[in-house]
């Protein structure tokens, strides 16, 4: 298949949302928004959160997807790399939230590469704001998707957050946010427990424990499945780059927390 030219007056340059619309492609690739169905059958994803530390930023979500009072999946993933030095998580409507992501991870990569640099964390910010807000009609019908960015800001030398609402509005958090159904419970737990200059360590931490206590309140919400060996997604973003938590180290550190609040645990 040929690429296709556009006169210099149209040309998209690097913005890939501008060339799948003047392609025909958006349109095709768009759900219908007057198609039958229920929204009860639509997976819904909570909950994530984001923190920073001493030399980056800690991003984490648990792994359930509910459809109405059933829960649909139990290892669905809502972190994400956008690029070597973002991340990206979602809470809201699962299938239109994973194909927004993997749009998003597209637009950075062909920005690149027409450009021959990166945006800065402020444009991938604003990027995503565009892509949110074009997706305002179907959130007006209940299909609704607000994500999470997070990342290191590789002039300031520092991590960044970023929060959205349904229409696209955008928001740099100072320390921490968190969204989804769970995300009181868990912006209050981080809230309690965050400080300036916090550990890598002690971030993960903090942000294992907001998860379950999310999971503690909120149906929605997934806590580790021990029987299954599920535990939420833990991902760094430092001046090396976007990074995953191995599996078995949040299990240990789930582990360590269970063991914990057992012993506090009045007899």
């Amino acid at each position: 298949m040929a690429l296709p030219l556009f006169p210099p007056e149209s040309d998209p340059g690097p913005d890939f949302l501008s060339l799948l619309r003047q392609s025909g492609a958006a349109a095709a690739a768009r759900p219908d928004a007057g198609a039958s169905g229920s929204q009860s059958l639509t997976s819904h994803a909570t909950t994530v959160v984001a923190l920073r530390f001493a030399d980056g930023v800690i991003m984490a979500g648990d792994r359930r997807a509910t459809s109405g009072n059933v829960i649909a999946h139990r290892g669905v993933e809502k972190v994400f790399p956008a690029d070597r030095y973002s991340a990206v998580a979602f809470a809201g409507a699962a299938g239109m939230a994973l194909e927004m992501v993997r749009l998003f991870q597209v637009q950075l990569e062909h920005y690149e590469k027409v450009e021959g640099s990166t945006l800065s964390l402020e444009g991938k910010a604003n990027q995503l704001a565009q892509m949110v807000r074009q997706h305002l009609p179907m959130a007006m019908q209940g299909f609704v998707v607000v994500p999470l960015f997070a990342g290191f800001d590789t002039g300031r030398g520092t991590g960044r957050i970023y929060s959205y609402d349904a229409t696209g509005g955008h928001y740099e958090e100072t320390d921490f946010q968190a969204t989804g159904s769970g995300g009181r419970d868990a912006r209050s737990t981080v809230k309690a427990g965050w400080r300036e200059g916090l550990t890598q360590d002690e971030a993960v931490e903090l942000a294992i424990r907001s998860l379950y206590e999310a999971a503690d309140e909120d149906s929605a919400t997934g806590g580790p499945d021990l029987v299954r060996g599920i535990y939420p997604l833990v991902a760094v973003v430092d001046a090396g780059g976007y990074r995953q938590v191995p599996e078995e180290e949040v299990a240990q550190y789930f582990s360590t927390l269970i063991a914990r609040l057992a012993e506090e645990r009045p007899s």
